[in-house]
């Protein structure tokens, strides 16, 4: 639309700036008094780079600014963001120092016990793995008659060393070089000491590891992290010295202890003469023998030592094939252990 003593406006056209309007009064006019738009335009630049440039940039760095701030502290408002973790873990890291420092029993009996399963060469996996909260049986009622004894304890002040009656003792078999029927007469020895016991002992299955001296009761790259599994292999005098002349089994168990608990078995193993053994099942009972043999070394494993009684199973020379009733009272005992949840 036209309007009176102007001009048509262009659709699009912005009104004049309050610059434009002060600019325009010092710019030449052609001699119809109009100014050319080249004109305006050099003029508007002219102002703007004079003018509102520097303070446009320091408006845009201030915003800037405050954006970058903003973002800042929205980072460091997000859980577990880079920000706050950068922020508050150098000041968390000393105060856990410090006060381990300060308060050495802290950190060998709660911090370490914690920590040692993480690191590198760790001899003890994260404590209470298949623990459960109550024992998982529960071991015969006999009489105590005596006539067992137990195996040394650690701590003279600790008559007994049991396993924990709240997990499972695992056990795992090397079955190579056994003698015909030996898985068999593997099992159900493991089963007599079960049920003499109350302990629930479960099969891991089978292994290619070897019966050492001096055997490493954490072996993660092999079980997991979790104690080892009790071993039971089928061995002879040339790997295991200690089955040289008449000895045809040896077997025992490894103890740990926890901050303030008593010491309980984690770990063991039995080794068997494979060779002697199969030539006594050649002989008339020879099975009940042998099985015999691994019940005995079993009992080892679980706490029991020997004992002067021929009558009784844990006699090292004794005939007895069955558990006698001195046995049966030791065993019984050994199955009535602590729980101890912390290793």
């Amino acid at each position: 639309m036209h309007q009176p003593g102007g001009t048509t406006p262009h659709r699009g056209a912005s009104p004049p700036t309050r610059d434009e309007r002060t600019a325009a009064p010092r710019l030449k006019r052609s001699p119809s008094g109009q100014t050319p738009q080249w004109v305006l335009d050099d003029a508007l630049e002219q102002q703007r780079q004079a003018l509102l440039i520097p303070g446009g940039r320091r408006r845009r760095a201030r915003r800037a600014a405050r954006t970058t701030r903003g973002s800042a502290r929205r980072w460091a408002t997000v859980p577990g963001s880079r920000c706050r973790a950068w922020g508050a873990t150098p000041a968390v890291g000393v105060v856990v120092l410090l006060v381990l420092w300060f308060t050495p029993g802290l950190l060998q009996d709660y911090a370490l016990p914690v920590i040692r399963p993480y690191l590198p060469n760790a001899s003890a996996p994260p404590p209470g793995g298949g623990a459960a909260p109550a024992p998982l049986g529960t071991p015969p009622a006999v009489e105590d008659a005596g006539g067992y004894r137990f195996m040394d304890s650690p701590d003279p002040a600790q008559p007994m060393v049991a396993y924990d009656p709240c997990r499972p003792v695992r056990y795992v078999v090397r079955p190579d070089g056994a003698p015909p029927g030996g898985g068999q007469l593997v099992e159900e020895a493991v089963a007599e000491i079960s049920a003499a016991t109350g302990l629930r002992f479960v099969s891991a299955g089978t292994t290619t590891e070897a019966p050492t001296e001096q055997r490493a009761p954490y072996q993660p790259d092999r079980y997991g992290r979790q104690w080892a599994p009790v071993l039971v292999a089928w061995s002879d005098e040339t790997e295991v010295p200690g089955l040289a002349g008449n000895v045809v089994g040896l077997g025992g168990s490894t103890a740990r202890q926890a901050a303030g608990r008593p010491f309980v078995y984690v770990t063991g193993q039995v080794a068997l003469d494979a060779p002697g053994l199969a030539q006594v099942l050649d002989h008339p009972d020879g099975a009940a023998h042998v099985r015999a043999t691994i019940i005995h070394e079993l009992a080892h494993v679980v706490g029991l030592a020997h004992v002067e009684d021929p009558a009784q199973m844990m006699h090292p020379a004794g005939g007895a094939t069955v558990l006698s009733a001195g046995d049966r009272a030791g065993l019984a005992e050994l199955g009535s252990g602590e729980c101890v949840p912390q290793l």
